[in-house]
């Protein structure tokens, strides 16, 4: 590129975009990239602090920001994630459709490793709507070798799954077991599923009828065992989570055969939180803090398995680091720190 004073620039054709901020006003591009300078774009011009400009010298091994931005878009991008064109040299990656988006931590490291390489996203597992964006990028300079592209490219494509892609919650029907003694025999009512069944629904899956316990090993694995029956290909166990003598939840469901994966989980509120596998079916006991709480441990497993994924116990383990919830009065879950 040649540097060229601004009054000597009219009849030039502009690079790149030229942003204007006019503090508690706007910033955005006030001339863009294409546009050709005019004699009265010099004082607006001036007054943006441009004193000179850059006029394209091509120069064999260089590209400008605008093309480097849509390559590693492209490059980056997996089902799901489509991206809009250029504009002051950044490139936005937005979701396509409902989803969880799923980010290889460790590749988008690797690629902002990279001297001049951008890729800025939402955290790992979030659930994103359709048109949301989900990250952003693009290069530091204006022209950049077309080799260090290039290298990002190999980068984004050594990795087995690509570095960022949404994946659609899947529909399934669910199975509410309530348990406990003082709702079994109606001495109180229950308002657990109800709970359960909103955010099931909201997910997308379907919610069968919830049955009743009391609080018995035997009769909960029944219970479990109707709702296999009814076709429920996830099983929600609700109460009988602590450690009282007639919190016998998590012996039911062991005890059933069930492969556990974890009796309790670094999540505030959700300590108490069991998760366990029959065969393929997800089974989680719930602890009361999922009917009181607006956020819990619950809705960070629970979309990760109506996403198809199996849940390891070092999935749990990792939910330790911002895995307290501030129990905001008005909760902006998932705008908050909260899982991530």
């Amino acid at each position: 590129m040649q540097k060229i004073k601004v009054q000597d620039a009219v009849g030039s054709v502009l690079v790149h975009d030229l942003t204007q901020i006019i503090p508690g006003e706007t910033k955005g591009a006030r001339f863009s990239k294409g546009h050709k300078v005019k004699k009265e774009d010099i004082p607006v011009l001036l007054s943006m602090g441009k004193e000179h400009l850059y006029v394209w010298d091509d120069v064999p091994g260089l590209i400008h920001e605008d093309e480097a931005a849509i390559r590693l878009a492209k490059a980056v991008s997996g089902p799901g994630i489509i991206h809009n064109e250029p504009k002051e040299g950044k490139v936005n990656l937005i979701a396509e459709y409902n989803g969880l988006l799923y980010a290889s931590e460790e590749g988008i490291f690797e690629l902002n490793s990279l001297e001049y390489i951008v890729l800025a996203t939402l955290h790992n597992h979030r659930p994103v709507k359709a048109g949301q964006k989900i990250a952003g990028t693009r290069v530091v300079p204006l022209m950049i070798e077309d080799k260090i592209i290039g290298e990002a490219e190999k980068i984004a494509a050594k990795y087995t799954s690509p570095l960022l892609k949404i994946i659609p919650l899947k529909k399934y029907k669910v199975g509410i077991v309530v348990t406990g003694s003082e709702v079994y025999h109606g001495r109180i009512e229950d308002k657990f599923s109800p709970v359960l069944k909103s955010k099931i629904e909201n997910w997308g899956s379907e919610s069968l009828e919830p049955l009743f316990s009391n609080d018995d090993v035997s009769m909960i694995q029944e219970k479990i065992k109707d709702q296999l029956k009814n076709g429920a290909e996830i099983i929600l166990v609700t109460g009988g989570m602590s450690v009282d003598p007639d919190d016998v939840t998590p012996t039911a469901i062991k005890e059933l055969g069930a492969e556990l994966i974890t009796y309790g989980s670094p999540v505030l509120p959700g300590a108490m939180f069991l998760l366990a596998y029959l065969g393929e079916i997800p089974v989680m006991g719930l602890p009361g803090c999922v009917m009181f709480s607006k956020t819990t441990v619950f809705d960070l497993v629970a979309p990760r398995i109506l996403a198809g994924e199996r849940v390891s116990r070092k999935d749990i383990a990792k939910f330790g680091v911002g895995g307290l919830c501030l129990e905001c009065p008005s909760c902006t879950y998932p705008h908050c720190p909260f899982g991530k």
